[in-house]
């Protein structure tokens, strides 16, 4: 299992303010799935080592390393 983490900006909109946050996901489960939007709403080792208000949630990406 590989130990690599993924820098991934996730964007919450709140009474029309925006509040943004990195976090860093294991790369190995970002791999398992096509979309990111499913690993944060799906994968166990996410979901259960975060909370993520999905309803505020309006962006996620990965964060280019440059």
């Amino acid at each position: 299992m590989s130990q690599t983490r993924v820098p991934v900006k996730l964007v919450f909109a709140d009474r029309g303010s925006f509040h943004e946050m990195v976090v860093d996901l294991p790369g190995d489960v970002l791999a398992r799935y096509d979309r990111l939007i499913d690993a944060l709403r799906e994968d166990l080792s996410i979901t259960g080592g975060m909370y993520i208000d999905r309803r505020r949630l309006v962006a996620a990406y990965r964060v280019d390393e440059a």
